[in-house]
């Protein structure tokens, strides 16, 4: 592989800390939720991070495919869903959906569409086979 971009990101106080990047452009609070017994303070999760890594990369990967394909994209959107659930072994495991929604164009494109970017998206790569993933159009 050759390497086009390297993101550095250093955690400090685990969910409860806080995330930086070493060129100072993401500086995130976390908070545990309360749906994990924290107290809901303002604060991301490494969950949200996911979701918000995975929709935009995959909605930017997705245009450059439409683009191949002369495709509009104008008001299209994607949802990330992630899920951190529990093992029957009492480990921790994660799930994600993408909610895919392309007004401008007809059902059966966009799912052509949505299948050939999650072949190329980079994070929809790395989940794939890792966890459970789910594609919904919208």
């Amino acid at each position: 592989m050759k390497v086009l971009y390297t993101a550095i990101v250093q955690a400090e106080g685990g969910r409860e800390g806080r995330v930086q990047s070493l060129d100072g452009n993401l500086d995130v609070n976390l908070a545990l939720p309360k749906e994990l017994a924290g107290a809901g303070d303002a604060g991301s999760n490494p969950e949200q991070l996911l979701a918000a890594g995975w929709a935009a990369c995959f909605q930017n990967a997705m245009h450059l495919v439409a683009k191949a394909q002369k495709l509009d994209l104008t008001d299209s959107s994607v949802t990330a869903e992630v899920d951190l659930g529990m093992t029957d072994d009492g480990g921790f495991q994660l799930a994600g959906r993408l909610l895919v929604s392309v007004p401008e164009l007809d059902h059966d494109t966009v799912e052509k569409l949505v299948d050939s970017t999650h072949a190329v998206c980079p994070i929809s790569k790395a989940l794939e086979g890792s966890i459970e993933v789910e594609l919904t159009v919208e």
